[in-house]
């Protein structure tokens, strides 16, 4: 197995995304996405549910990883009017911007490298080593693969598993204690997470135009979860 990315590395300001939307929320994206890349923001993801009748749920970053009240309100004043001239939703809808959150989605291949060391989960459009669904620390990334330590792992599976960026369909960071500290520690001293040593990575215990009005939400606050999303 390839061995992990041992330090971080500057992501690209344009760095393309990897994990990306389907269906309405994928149209939305292509409309929206020229709008933040121009104010100096990355987006991170799209989604469209069913929350209040219809809400597009914005998440978006500076390049450095931070992000804060201002740049969402910043963005929501720009994409409105680019949402209502292309009108990709057929129904009012409310909008809402935010940071990633602290338990965030990983989209970008920085995003793996930046978050490793801390607990994820990933689901897969295709099959990975007989199965879809993973979760462990995540050990950066090798090549095109992202590397996880699992803690679910049976006695007789592999633990370390390379897993094809391209075959990722959502990744997200797990919230624990260990993610809290180092998520604010990082934001009191106003820099970007970084990634830990490879050495350094413990591994896991096994087993474990009609838009409503723009309401840009606090950075650093997490969006509910709703099943409700269209697609």
């Amino acid at each position: 197995m390839s061995e992990p990315t041992h330090a971080p590395t500057a992501a690209p300001d344009h760095e393309p995304r990897l994990v990306v939307e389907s269906g309405v929320a994928a149209r939305v994206a292509v409309i929206i996405e020229p709008a933040i890349v121009d104010l100096g923001y990355r987006l991170v993801r799209v989604r469209v549910t069913g929350q209040n009748g219809c809400t597009v749920q914005i998440m978006a970053e500076r390049p450095d990883g931070t992000m804060n009240v201002e740049g969402c309100e910043e963005i929501s004043q720009a994409v409105s009017p680019t949402l209502d001239v292309d009108d990709p939703i057929q129904a009012a809808y409310h909008l809402e911007v935010s940071s990633p959150g602290i338990d965030r989605p990983l989209v970008r291949a920085s995003d793996f490298e930046r978050w490793a060391g801390h607990l994820t989960k990933i689901d897969t459009s295709e099959p990975v080593a007989g199965r879809k669904r993973f979760r462990g620390i995540l050990r950066g990334v090798a090549g095109q693969d992202a590397l996880l330590m699992r803690d679910d792992a049976k006695s007789e599976e592999e633990r370390d598993v390379a897993i094809p960026m391209r075959a990722i369909a959502e990744a997200r960071l797990v919230l624990t204690d260990a993610l809290i500290t180092e998520a604010l520690r990082r934001g009191k001293s106003g820099l970007p997470p970084e990634m830990p040593p490879a050495e350094d990575i413990a591994g896991p215990k096994k087993g474990r135009g009609k838009s409503l009005g723009p309401r840009p939400k606090k950075a650093g606050k997490t969006d509910p979860q709703d099943n409700n999303e269209e697609e």
